[in-house]
């Protein structure tokens, strides 16, 4: 049987970011079929070596092209003729890949494209119907986003697939050495405060440093919240870059603000997912406050490790925080909106939260009822089981995936697609 070889354009696979997660647990999925194969360019991150690297496990099935950015056309034009793929597989904003759009003939005439959407935000991005309409199969992440793929572009092939987490990863601690070691974790966090107090709690937040991720914004409000309820009562452990160009220098921030106490801690090595899942079990709350949120993994893994969430009610983070009957955190109502664009983008909302509001989200999360709060944690770690479980993303991607190669074919096969052409006006 021949392997149907599938060109994959997205972050870095093997990179710790949601998007480069998301693609790992796809081609993952794929991979385990014994059906599939994988080319894929590595983007979004710095590289120190452009030679094409075989994911240790997997062969010559799955194979990694480093590239700048998110590649061009010379590179897909390269692979389409040296590894003839059966599709092209890609994730992320559409306007990474506005190049793409201007081969599409040259691409889809002889493989079908499918794109995982990441589009969460309002109003309605019509600017974006061209490069939705330029796709064979369109897969979104959020009810959120297939709401705004099914007005912009209806036409268009589209179902709706939610990130998962692996839950048997990210679960609350059971057995007496997964007690041990968060127990751990947790007094390692205890220990770089010099105000000592048991109680206290610890928000988590695992994000970039990026503008709207409001990396900065977050620990000036929670400095000011720790001044009105006492800074020995909560810690804010942050899992990012200190500092980064998209975003903010952060010990700067906490220096300049007067809370190198312990306060706020940041934590920037690198770490395995079991070593992340011991953070959200070590911590009470997980927060997200940022402006746009096509879906938020942190929170999700969060969930499913048992610890409730803090929340910006703006894309896939508002399906997290609540089933519709039950609350598995707080969310809060964005209390106004900021239009931004750029020529790319003429316009997109960014949801903003009240410092206000999120002060109020702190204090009821600091006197929460113990029992009020495992309840809490049990019920999201259940929506986690029940609405994103890796079971059911694993074997949706195989049918998806399938159905897809099946119903479009490619190159000497390919169905459902005809050239356009140029008319010669006389």
């Amino acid at each position: 049987m021949t392997k149907k070889k599938i060109l994959v354009l997205s972050d870095h696979p093997l990179s710790p970011s949601g998007v480069g997660t998301q693609t790992k647990y796809m081609i993952e999925a794929l991979l385990k079929t014994g059906r599939y194969q994988f080319i894929c360019l590595g983007g979004a991150i710095k590289h120190h070596d452009y030679r094409p690297v075989k994911v240790e496990g997997w062969g010559n099935d799955w194979i990694i092209y480093p590239v700048d950015g998110y590649g061009n056309h010379e590179v897909i034009r390269s692979l389409l003729q040296k590894e003839k793929p059966d599709a092209l597989w890609f994730m992320t904003d559409p306007r990474f890949y506005e190049w793409l759009w201007e081969i599409e003939n040259e691409v889809r005439v002889n493989v079908p494209m499918m794109y995982y959407h990441v589009w969460d935000n309002f109003p309605y991005p019509h600017f974006n119907a061209k490069y939705y309409k330029s796709n064979d199969m369109v897969v979104c992440i959020s009810k959120v986003t297939h709401e705004i793929l099914q007005n912009v572009a209806p036409e268009t092939n589209s179902c709706y697939l939610p990130h998962a987490v692996h839950s048997n990863i990210f679960k609350p601690a059971s057995t007496p050495e997964e007690i041990a070691k968060v127990a751990e974790v947790k007094e390692a966090i205890f220990e770089k405060s010099s105000m000592k107090n048991p109680n206290k709690k610890i928000f988590f937040w695992n994000n970039r440093n990026a503008r709207r991720k409001q990396s900065g914004t977050l620990i000036w409000w929670f400095k000011e919240w720790l001044d009105k309820v006492g800074h020995e009562k909560a810690t804010l452990l942050m899992h990012t870059d200190a500092r980064d160009p998209h975003g903010q220098d952060l010990p700067h921030l906490i220096q300049q603000l007067g809370i190198e106490d312990g306060q706020v801690l940041i934590s920037t090595n690198k770490i395995s997912q079991e070593e992340m899942a011991n953070f959200y079990k070590a911590s009470d709350f997980t927060i997200n406050i940022s402006d746009a949120e096509g879906f938020g993994l942190a929170t999700l893994e969060s969930l499913s490790c048992g610890s409730p969430i803090i929340v910006n009610m703006t894309g896939g983070l508002q399906e997290q925080v609540t089933n519709g009957t039950e609350w598995f955190g707080w969310g809060i109502q964005p209390s106004s909106k900021s239009v931004i664009g750029s020529l790319q983008v003429p316009y997109i909302y960014e949801d903003r939260i009240a410092q206000e509001d999120f002060e109020k989200m702190l204090s009821k999360a600091l006197k929460l009822p113990k029992k009020r709060y495992e309840t809490m944690a049990a019920a999201g770690r259940q929506h986690v089981l029940e609405n994103y479980n890796f079971e059911d993303y694993e074997s949706s991607w195989v049918q998806i995936m399938d159905d897809f190669i099946e119903k479009n074919g490619s190159w000497e096969n390919r169905k459902n697609y005809e050239s356009w052409s140029l008319m010669e006006v006389a």
